[in-house]
């Protein structure tokens, strides 16, 4: 069973990762925000703010996946995703990065109640994720830390030491599949 400590330790990293994403997010020029890193691939790819929007997006997700896990132990996260957010990556270069963290901020304070409302029974809840298979809710959890370090990395122009375990083996082009979503929404609504 997951321990208070284990918990305790979750939010004292959430909140460092994200202090560090945060301070490389914020020594950028309007300019930097804007650049794409030459020969980057997949998401890499993103200006740090699509990269700030992904992350946005990916925190409602997550919420919405640790939520699910919460209702029903073993729930298949197939199809769940968060509430749409206001600024989606495709509309991020259009914003600011003190925006895209105010945003990031409001998110943030939301995931921080939703732990302190979960019984430590409830982090050993799961849920299984087509991209990356069984997890427990605070497996989940861990996701927000390490998800905010590998974007800060690339945010600062370097290479993660942090790289998801995906069920497949390999990282999804979550750039292409993005791009691949909007031309088909775009599509449909003609």
């Amino acid at each position: 069973m997951a321990t208070r400590e284990q918990v305790e330790e979750l939010k004292q990293k959430m909140a460092e990762e994200r202090t560090a994403l945060i301070a490389a997010a914020r020594g950028l020029t309007p300019d930097d925000a804007l650049r794409v890193p030459k020969d980057a691939k997949g998401e890499e790819q993103w200006t740090a703010l699509e990269q700030l929007a992904h992350l946005h997006e990916m925190e409602r997700s997550y919420d919405a996946w640790v939520r699910a896990a919460l209702e029903q132990d073993g729930a298949d996260l197939t199809g769940i995703r968060g509430e749409p957010v206001r600024i989606p990556i495709e509309d991020a270069n259009g914003h600011s990065v003190a925006e895209m963290l105010d945003l990031l901020d409001r998110e943030r304070h939301y995931t921080r109640g939703l732990i302190d409302g979960i019984s430590l029974e409830g982090f050993d809840r799961t849920a299984v994720s087509p991209a990356f298979g069984r997890l427990t809710v605070l497996q989940y959890l861990r996701s927000f830390y390490r998800h905010d370090r590998q974007h800060a990395a690339q945010i600062a122009g370097r290479q993660s030491d942090y790289k998801p375990n995906f069920a497949s083996g390999k990282e999804p082009n979550q750039r292409q599949a993005r791009i691949e979503l909007v031309a088909n929404r775009r599509q449909s609504q003609q």
